[in-house]
């Protein structure tokens, strides 16, 4: 299919969308939890519809060659359908933040000013391979006042279709507008190129995926980009760590889901702690079927560590592979996060609280951890509900981005006559 020919459909989506964010807009409270209640039963109800589609996905990955990890995000169960459908009704009990109030100003005129929370409007979010982001964020952007644009990974296609149908049948139910929430049509990144192009349709946009991606993304949109860029993490034994902790928050932090972008990838120890720690730990590791990369010291300390190379160290495996460094000092530990890593997660082991609050200040990261796994970073695990993706931008929002994250302001302005002199 041709560029012209793609980007006439991906148009009559987004012109769509477009109108629907305006009856979004003006919802309330409980107009938007009625659609989300009646999307979490329409989920539920066409559960076997979706888990068929996704099989269907499931099957040509494999086929395909796409490694175990992207299989296990693109891959749906009956226990990650029961999620889905939880994180929408968990956004049901999230307080509404369209017309907030953030701040009053009353000014010696007479002016009263409210600086008021406003949905964003259209937002796009370009993702892939994990099919529980199409309803996630769906969800948000339906609670925060938002339309949604959705363009899935092509491996996912037919299991985004299938979800957002459901999310469809859902709005429809509850009357309001299906196109606010919007799949994109067309598999190849044609549609992708087209979305880019729409800056007077699409307010944002958000990418969630691989480093290519988001460098496209950001390189070619017109329209506003908050990136979602790669999970670099790092995990950093403190020679006053307590190494029993330290030991299962490395394994927690590599291993319980090694496919996410909070997965720790590089592990740094200190050198008066490493001889005692990595024996044990890497043994640890090595039991939950991690293949070790390393440097040279810790190649000394624990026998059959493969050699790590300088790309290692900047690596998101997103798989069961880690790098380790044995490093000199706390700075030494600070400095190699400032330049490998990808300012998303990264934490600390230590019972020294100045070097922990050294760390929280000196690491610029979107979340920093003292004596926790990096794998918290999650809108769930924050109590902030279902979010749309980890933000690693420094403008608008970082970290998780949850309901407020999906709204600006405007500000509201009562007078009773008055003239500027």
């Amino acid at each position: 299919m041709t560029l012209e020919k793609t980007s006439e459909q991906v148009v009559r989506v987004v012109q769509q969308a477009k109108e629907a964010s305006r009856r979004m807009a003006r919802a309330t409270t409980a107009e938007k939890n009625a659609a989300l209640r009646a999307i979490a039963s329409s989920l539920e109800s066409r559960g076997h519809l979706i888990l068929e589609a996704n099989a269907q996905d499931v099957a040509q990955a494999k086929s395909a060659g796409l490694s175990s990890a992207l299989i296990d995000r693109l891959t749906l169960n009956d226990s990650r359908m029961a999620e889905i459908t939880r994180s929408v009704t968990a956004v049901i009990d999230l307080p509404d933040p369209v017309g907030e109030v953030i701040r009053t100003i009353e000014r010696p005129n007479g002016l009263l000013i409210k600086k008021v929370r406003v949905p964003l409007g259209v937002v796009g979010v370009i993702y892939e391979s994990r099919p529980n982001v199409t309803s996630e964020c769906a969800s948000l952007c339906l609670k925060s006042g938002n339309a949604v644009v959705l363009r899935g990974g092509s491996e996912s296609f037919r299991s985004n279709q299938a979800i957002a149908a459901a999310v469809q049948e859902g709005l429809t139910a509850a009357a309001l507008p299906p196109a606010a929430v919007s799949l994109i049509p067309v598999r190849d990144r044609l549609g992708v190129d087209a979305m880019l192009r729409l800056n007077t349709l699409i307010d944002v946009i958000i990418p969630r995926g691989g480093e290519a991606l988001i460098k496209k993304i950001s390189e070619e949109s017109r329209i506003p980009v908050i990136k979602h860029a790669k999970g670099v993490c790092h995990v950093f034994v403190d020679e006053d760590a307590n190494l029993a902790m330290a030991e299962s928050i490395a394994v927690n932090a590599k291993c319980q889901r090694p496919g996410t972008c909070n997965a720790m990838e590089t592990l740094l120890v200190h050198e008066r702690v490493a001889g005692v720690f990595l024996p044990k730990a890497v043994a640890a590791l090595r039991k939950s079927g991690v293949e070790i990369r390393g440097c040279e010291r810790t190649q000394a300390i624990v026998p059959g560590v493969a050699p790590a190379s300088e790309e290692d160290w900047g690596a998101e495996y997103l798989d069961l592979i880690l790098s380790i460094k044995v490093v000199p000092s706390f700075n030494a530990a600070v400095e190699h996060i400032a330049h490998y890593g990808s300012a998303h997660s990264d934490a600390i082991v230590t019972n020294n609280t100045e070097q922990a609050e050294r760390f929280l200040r000196e690491v610029d990261s979107a979340a920093v951890y003292v004596n926790a796994s990096t794998r918290f970073t999650d809108g769930f695990q924050f109590g902030l509900g279902a979010e749309v993706g980890i933000s690693t931008e420094r403008l608008h929002a970082r970290g998780p981005m949850g309901l407020e994250e999906l709204t600006t302001y405007k500000y509201v302005v009562y007078g009773s006559g008055q003239l500027r002199q």
